[in-house]
């Protein structure tokens, strides 16, 4: 028959009596009298999860999804704990299922990927700013006093001040505060200026120009600034329109080799 788990209350609190029951569990084969007793602890320890997973409410994740966290803890803790160590089993749980659950907003609230570092600095700023604001209502905590409080530099406070409002992005869809036109986030955007590539253009240009003879430079600025038709500047230096051509041709062949040898 199945081990019942002790209804008896802890002296110190209102944890479960599951001692009796971790030591047959350890000493229990893998079957389905050891799954059994093993579902009945868990059972017994799930109002603690609970409990544990309440004081996480409020930020940014509904109170179902913070009990499955803690109560998927809690299934680790119950089959990592070892009760020949000696400690009770609600001081390896807590801790356990605690992480757990810090771990869920880690990893998956997080609209982008943060270092561990920027998100430890945001926690210490914002209990910080919690503690604070408790002992100077009628305002926020400056950088200073956060930076006194929590024993951190100006500049990580900051960091964690900056962090406490990159939890979640904003969409670029998403219409700005104030706007009554439906104006959004990519309105405001800029985009790539066309026109910039011709500024790298021209600036590679100019010293190559500026070598060429001066015929050459002044059929090329006819024709490309002036816009004047290859016949008409062969009319105006008195020689054909195929020579007009050539030169045109040559001295841009010539030049981009140039600029494209100096590129590579």
């Amino acid at each position: 028959m199945p081990t019942k788990v002790s209804a008896k209350h802890h002296p110190h609190d209102d944890a479960p009596d599951t001692a009796d029951a971790f030591r047959k569990l350890a000493k229990l084969p893998a079957g389905q009298q050891r799954d059994t007793l093993r579902e009945q602890v868990v059972e017994a320890w799930l109002p603690m999860a609970e409990r544990l997973a309440g004081r996480f409410r409020s930020r940014g994740e509904s109170f179902e999804d913070l009990r499955q966290v803690a109560a998927l803890g809690l299934v680790k803790a119950v089959d990592r704990y070892n009760p020949d160590l000696g400690n009770a089993f609600e001081s390896y749980a807590v801790p356990t299922i605690t992480g757990e659950i810090k771990r869920h907003f880690r990893d998956h609230m997080w609209t982008l990927h943060v270092p561990r570092r920027v998100q430890d600095l945001r926690n210490r700023v914002r209990f910080a700013s919690q503690d604070l604001s408790q002992t100077i209502p009628g305002r926020r905590p400056t950088v200073a006093e956060i930076a006194e409080h929590a024993n951190m530099s100006e500049e990580d406070v900051l960091v964690g001040l900056e962090a406490l409002e990159s939890f979640t992005a904003l969409s670029l869809d998403a219409e700005l505060p104030g706007s009554e036109d439906g104006y959004s986030l990519s309105d405001a955007l800029g985009s790539p200026d066309p026109a910039l590539d011709t500024v790298v253009d021209r600036e590679s240009v100019k010293p190559r120009l500026a070598a060429l003879p001066e015929r050459e430079r002044a059929i090329l600025y006819m024709r490309f600034f002036g816009d004047m038709t290859q016949s008409r500047i062969a009319e105006q230096l008195g020689i054909s329109q195929m020579h007009v051509s050539r030169l045109i041709s040559r001295c841009c062949t010539r030049m981009r080799d140039q600029i494209m040898r100096e590129a590579a």
